[in-house]
């Protein structure tokens, strides 16, 4: 009994609401007689008056319902008033009619048709911006209340959006997105059907001027692919990597959900994988935490659940490969094993386009690049091993960028692959690059990469590779082959990085590491870099256990030495071994004493007079160095001064030798300096001097006429230290040749070189001993007094002092004489005071000091 009694009272209620409703009808049959009215104000008070006698007036949803009905056409037709506030009234009552009425859907035959025909034609016949947003607004409310009923009206909905979403006014654009992504969720099994057509306008608007836009669009591109058939996956996926940099947060924030749900949800996701990780995992090293959290969080997720829908497929890794890897990234947080997999699984087809990225001419998408690489490379593990060729490549290229972030997010990954990949791996590659470098315009990318990887390798996995890396680094087309700066930087930090991974086992390759960092000190052109590998060298005596550099130049020394000698003939002044062999000498201090032996059959060699001129210069002068401080460094222990005899007459006189030319001057200069060093140094016995003075003397003499003013004052110097150490045993013949060269040096252009030979005639004349006579070499003496008499009116003060005081000092040799000399110029001169004070000490000298004591 109850169903009848019910259906009684629906049909009395239905009843009543036609009669209500046919009541409300005929007090409004003037109004809608008036919307046809020509005059808009009629038109508009209808339409208002309209308004508040239905939707307005509290009726009931059945009365609504059958008001509805009858209203629904003359409203549809003033969509199409010429007045914009009619339009608005007209759609503003459509609203409210549609969200109060039981049955709305009923109302989709005309509705549905006559917005497709005003909103979805090619040229929108809406000219109001704002009645544009109210019609979409009308639209997603209707899509939200009718549901599955809009299903039939597929393709005005799909027409209606498309023009939306790329209308200009933004809050359309907004709506149009919201409602797009309602109907989607509606009728999904519809809307696939016609979700491409959608593609391209949200494509023309992801970018925006708006983020907010932006952000829509996103999202509606996201619930389109999700709903649609998978296919335009492709078209959207550059757009949504471009809003990877996007400036706005909540932007990026809307792609990593988007790309998120994509892997969790999307039907055809297992085809996609290669191509929307990158996505998802670019925003793990996002600058918003929030961001880089959500991202994490998701690819969790897309993990869990691939790892649960392929249990039995990796049944064995779930069971055996939990533990992390030894040496494992500290403080790193391994990745899950489904994660894991599903970066191994999709390498292949990643690294080519990371190496395409990572050189690409916008520098956020090379940044970028180069941090998900590292992401990568962490989840792959030992898998990185059968993709090591691409990956150094694209490492080789990325090291060589100009932006300090790529360089270092590649180093970071490059640390990776030496963490996970065996070094019996990656050394055949890298080693053969290092080399021969693929690219002669950057030769140090792979020396920058190989110290990255070796600074993620571990100790005892290193070890057994330390001499072929060492081996390596030391070749000479190696170390020597470049002198840029970057290129000795990065040889320096494969040495430190060896060091600092290897510590005591660098011992056994002590010295092919000391090799390296010679070469670098040699080849450097920044002090900076040649302090840095000093500081090195201090490191690797440290690892040895060793005091100071000099103990391990004492360690080496021979070997060093024989490697140079090696190749010493050879030798020229662009060779980097005669740079190497001034490293070696001067920081190896009094140690290259104790290998005099090695050591001086390689300067024979590389100082004949036939060898390089340049190259010989540089080591004269060198050796100048060394010899003024003999007793430290060359002759430590004697040992050298046991073959100074030979070193002067095998090496240093034939270098004396006149030759012509500017450089061959140089050369005879830089001789002599060395020569004044060894006299100075002590590294030469007066005997041994004596026994090769008739062989020096003529040389020396010979360059008191050098064109260089050097090196007549070298000559100068020279002559005047021989006489020192040796004059007393000369011969007097042997003094007799000397004073006429020297005499001439006093009228030198160079007051410098005057003083030198002033110098050396006073120590001339203090070296006559008795077995020189004076009467029978009073020629010689009376043509020395002459020309000293000339000086003593020398223009320059300082000269008339000197000459004075060394005739006064050299009086006693031959007084009578003297006085007779300086009585026949007294006269000439343009002032006598040195003359008169010079015979007043002639006359006070004891009568028997006219013959030598």
């Amino acid at each position: 009994m109850l169903v009848p009694i019910t259906t009684v009272k629906m049909a009395a209620m239905a009843a009543g609401d036609e009669h209500a409703a046919a009541d409300v009808l005929r007090g409004l049959a003037r109004q809608l007689n008036c919307l046809n009215e020509d005059n808009m104000s009629t038109r508009r008070r209808a339409l208002d008056q309209i308004k508040r006698e239905t939707v307005d007036g509290g009726l009931s949803g059945g009365v609504l319902q059958e008001l509805f009905s009858a209203l629904l056409k003359p409203l549809l037709k003033c969509l199409s008033d010429p007045s914009e506030r009619c339009r608005d009234t007209a759609i503003a009552t459509i609203a409210e009619f549609i969200r109060c009425v039981p049955r709305p859907e009923e109302s989709l035959p005309y509705l549905m048709p006559c917005l497709a025909q005003r909103f979805g034609e090619k040229e929108i016949l809406e000219p109001a911006e704002e009645l544009r947003l109210s019609a979409v607004e009308l639209l997603s409310l209707t899509v939200e209340l009718c549901g599955k009923h809009l299903a039939p009206y597929l393709t005005e909905m799909i027409n209606i959006l498309q023009r939306a979403i790329v209308d200009p006014f933004p809050d359309v654009k907004r709506e149009s997105c919201r409602c797009a992504v309602e109907f989607a969720t509606r009728v999904p099994e519809h809307f696939h059907m016609q979700a491409e057509n959608l593609v391209k306008p949200l494509m023309q608007t992801i970018s925006h001027q708006h983020s907010r836009v932006r952000v829509s669009v996103i999202e509606t591109t996201g619930a389109v692919i999700q709903h649609g058939t998978g296919k335009n996956v492709d078209d959207v996926l550059s757009h949504m990597a471009q809003r990877l940099f996007d400036n706005s947060p909540q932007v990026r924030k809307a792609v990593t959900v988007v790309v998120g749900n994509w892997l969790l949800h999307m039907r055809d996701r297992y085809s996609y994988f290669h191509k929307l990780i990158p996505l998802l995992l670019s925003n793990i090293n996002d600058e918003i935490p929030e961001i880089r959290l959500l991202a994490a969080d998701l690819w969790r997720q897309v993990g869990a659940q691939w790892e649960k829908e392929n249990e039995d497929d990796i049944k064995d890794k779930m069971d055996f490969l939990l533990t992390p890897p030894p040496f494992y990234p500290a403080g790193v947080e391994r990745p899950g094993l489904g994660c894991r997999e599903l970066v191994i699984r999709n390498l292949g087809r990643l690294v080519p386009a990371i190496t395409h990225d990572v050189t690409d001419w916008l520098v956020p998408t090379r940044v970028r690049t180069s941090q998900l690489l590292s992401v990568l490379l962490l989840h792959a593990e030992d898998h990185n091993t059968q993709h090591l060729q691409p990956l150094l490549a694209t490492l080789y290229r990325a090291c060589t960028d100009t932006e300090r972030d790529v360089v270092s997010n590649c180093l970071a990954a490059a640390k990776l692959l030496g963490t996970f990949v065996l070094p019996a791996a990656f050394l055949k590659l890298l080693l053969d690059h290092v080399t021969t470098p693929q690219s002669s315009s950057h030769p140090w990318a792979p020396l920058m990469v190989l110290a990255a990887v070796l600074g993620g390798c571990s100790r005892p996995l290193l070890k057994p590779h330390l001499e072929q890396i060492a081996n390596t680094l030391a070749q000479p087309d190696v170390c020597q082959e470049y002198q840029q700066v970057m290129y000795l930087e990065q040889l320096l930090a494969c040495v430190d990085v060896l060091l600092r991974q290897g510590e005591s086992d660098c011992g056994a390759v002590s010295l092919q590491l000391l090799q390296v960092l010679v070469t670098v000190q040699s080849l450097s052109p920044s002090p900076d870099l040649s302090e840095k590998a000093l500081e090195s060298v201090q490191c690797l005596c440290k690892v040895q256990g060793l005091d100071s550099g000099i103990e391990l130049y004492r360690q080496h020394m021979g070997r060093l030495l024989d490697w140079l000698s090696a190749s010493v003939n050879t030798w020229s002044s662009y060779s980097p071994q005669r740079l190497q062999l001034h490293i070696i000498v001067i920081q190896s201090g009094p140690v290259i004493g104790e290998f005099v032996g090695h050591l001086m059959p390689l300067l024979w060699s590389c100082l004949q007079p036939d060898k390089d001129p340049e190259m010989r210069l540089s080591i004269f002068t060198m050796l100048a160095k060394l010899l003024l401080n003999a007793t430290n460094t060359l002759d430590s222990q004697g040992h050298f001064r046991d073959g100074a005899e030979k070193f002067l007459c095998d090496v240093l006189l034939p270098n004396l030798v006149w030759r012509a030319g500017r450089i061959a001057a140089a050369v005879r200069t830089s001789a002599l300096s060395c020569l004044l060093a060894l006299l100075h140094g002590g590294a030469i016995t007066p005997g041994q001097l004596l026994c090769v003075e008739e062989k020096l003397r003529p040389q020396v003499l010979s360059a008191l006429e050098e064109d260089s003013q050097m090196g007549r004052l070298l000559a100068c110097r020279s002559v005047s230290t021989m006489l020192k150490l040796i004059g007393h045993s000369l011969h007097p013949e042997a003094l007799n040749k000397i004073y006429p060269d020297l005499l001439k040096r006093l009228d030198d252009s160079s007051q410098e070189v005057r003083g030198a030979a002033l110098q050396a005639l006073g120590r001339w004349l203090s070296n006559l001993t008795k077995d020189y006579h004076p009467e029978l070499c009073a020629p010689h003496l009376q043509l020395l007094f002459q020309q000293l008499l000339l000086h003593l009116d020398d223009p320059d003060a300082s000269v008339q002092g000197q000459v004075f005081e060394m005739l006064k000092e050299g009086s006693s040799v031959h007084p009578a004489l003297l006085q007779k000399e300086v009585e026949a110029v007294r006269d000439k001169q343009r002032s006598p005071l040195y003359c008169d004070q010079l015979l007043q000490h002639i006359s006070s000298l004891p009568r028997d000091t006219s013959t030598l004591s």
